[in-house]
């Protein structure tokens, strides 16, 4: 039976994680789909994993219609979220769901808009018009030039304020998941327990309904530095299958993200 949000809504009142991997073809579809992962992201973090890209700043449109129809052809259960990407709907409402429905059109379930109080009214005028949105608050990949680089946000007590009324109003304004990237885990916390919908998180803890990771960085592919959140889980497992089985025990059983994964 295909997943969907309410398949996610339902694992949230029963308290039962899920697990999100991002995904950008359809072999590994298969493969997360055939290893237990709720829900494939189609992420514009393929600009810094599959372009060599320092930022995601540089992903198209086409790019995410290109992959999302890739990954989609993959599976036949796993619910679809695609990122839209830098500049395809900060102008408008309209340029949104024009951009949008394209998406939607190539195989995903679900689109991604990073942004708080500001993406509100979008938001409200693409679900309103049957489009399905999870919103995306704190550490914002988009926005990583005005955020002064990649560091935890939600850290001072004033943005920590912001950041829960962002999540309320993106609520509100009918957002049906949120995303939380490199928060303080207590706030993560608060933020899921004020809200009646899903939370997802990446570096933000485990009290968030489910987790997310960039495919690359959990088996240990991505160069550079790890992220503090990011656990490697090939080190201890003999193929990219029980790799991926494990983490999806890990996050099902409450084990990964460990304190040490936490800010």
């Amino acid at each position: 039976m295909r997943i969907t949000q309410t398949t996610l809504q339902k694992m949230l009142e029963n308290n039962e994680k899920f697990t999100v991997l991002t995904c950008y073809d359809a072999t590994f579809a298969t493969i997360l789909e055939n290893a237990g992962i709720d829900v494939l992201l189609v992420g514009d973090s393929l600009g810094n994993v599959l372009h060599g890209e320092n930022t995601t700043l540089s992903v198209s449109l086409n790019d995410m219609i290109y992959h999302t129809r890739c990954v989609a052809r993959g599976v036949s259960k796993a619910f679809i979220i695609t990122d839209m990407p830098f500049g395809s709907y900060q102008v408008s409402p309209e340029q949104a769901f024009e951009n949008a429905s394209k998406i939607l059109a190539a195989g995903a379930q679900m689109v991604k808009i990073e942004g708080g109080q500001i993406m509100a009214d979008t938001i409200q005028f693409l679900t309103q018009r049957g489009i399905p949105v999870c919103a995306h608050i704190g550490l914002m990949p988009q926005s990583i030039h005005q955020l002064g680089g990649y560091k935890l946000q939600g850290n001072s007590e004033k943005s920590a304020k912001q950041l829960l009324s962002d999540a309320k109003l993106l609520e509100k304004s009918g957002a049906s998941l949120l995303v939380m990237e490199v928060v303080p885990a207590k706030l993560a916390k608060k933020i899921t327990q004020a809200l009646a919908i899903p939370t997802v998180g990446i570096g933000a803890g485990a009290d968030c309904s489910g987790q997310v990771l960039v495919l690359h960085d959990m088996l240990g592919l991505s160069q550079g530095k790890k992220p503090r959140f990011v656990k490697d889980f090939m080190a201890d497992a003999k193929s990219i299958q029980e790799a991926i089985a494990n983490y999806v025990t890990a996050v099902k059983t409450g084990q990964f993200p460990g304190k040490e994964h936490e800010f």
